[in-house]
């Protein structure tokens, strides 16, 4: 390898490891709209995060919407019987098929995303009557902004004719499906789950490529 592309290696490397997470945290705290508006009645959901990924947790069916016409899987029951709930994330597919944890990893395929991204999908968990907490911050929206957040989802996903092929990946508990975009460093699965939260009018950061740059627009929910 010549020099050119040895220093060239190194910067990228560089980027990533120091500008990428500074800038991530400068935009995320910078905020794109409005203060979340107080709604004393209207839907309830959920933002939820493993400390890598978020995600938006909604009812199964409320009057806007019924996600089993969306999600087939949403409609099988559980280990715990029927869900009432999905939650819905959007990420690299490689990953969230045949990655179980981030030391599956393997450096060709974390270059591979970092310079050229991946193809996307939407991974779909299943909960029954989940209990709010630290790692599940509920917010209560208007009927209009959740009728804007459902149409944002659904934009994100491919047409289909009939019923969506369920696709089994690293979490034997969830389903995949096709979708929509390009994963890349620029756009993460938080960057996706910060602009699906923004269009239901929930206050957000301009740029959140980090769980954390979500969760810190959400308030935890009181203690008991």
């Amino acid at each position: 390898m010549g020099r050119r592309a040895l220093l060239g290696a190194a910067l990228l490397l560089l980027a990533i490891i120091v500008v990428y997470p500074l800038t991530g945290w400068l935009g995320s705290a910078i905020p794109r709209n409005d203060p979340t508006p107080v709604i004393a009645e209207g839907v309830t959901i959920m933002v939820e995060t493993n400390g890598t990924h978020t995600g938006v947790i909604m009812p199964i069916v409320t009057s806007e919407k019924d996600w089993r016409e969306t999600f087939p899987s949403a409609g099988q029951p559980t280990g715990r019987g029927m869900p009432t709930h999905v939650a819905v994330g959007w990420g690299e597919r490689e990953v969230f098929l045949n990655v179980p944890t981030w030391g599956d990893l393997k450096p060709g395929t974390a270059l591979r995303i970092a310079v050229f991204g991946g193809e996307p999908i939407m991974r779909v968990s299943h909960y029954v009557r989940p209990a709010p907490g630290l790692d599940h911050r509920p917010v209560t929206i208007s009927r209009e902004a959740y009728l804007t957040m459902v149409l944002a989802i659904e934009d994100s996903l491919p047409p289909a004719d009939g019923p969506r092929t369920i696709l089994r990946g690293t979490s034997p508990a969830d389903a995949y499906y096709d979708a929509n975009g390009t994963y890349t460093l620029a756009y993460t699965c938080n960057s996706w789950v910060g602009d699906i939260l923004a269009e239901a009018d929930i206050q957000m950061g301009l740029w959140t490529p980090f769980s954390g740059g979500v969760m810190k627009w959400i308030e935890p929910p009181a203690v008991p």
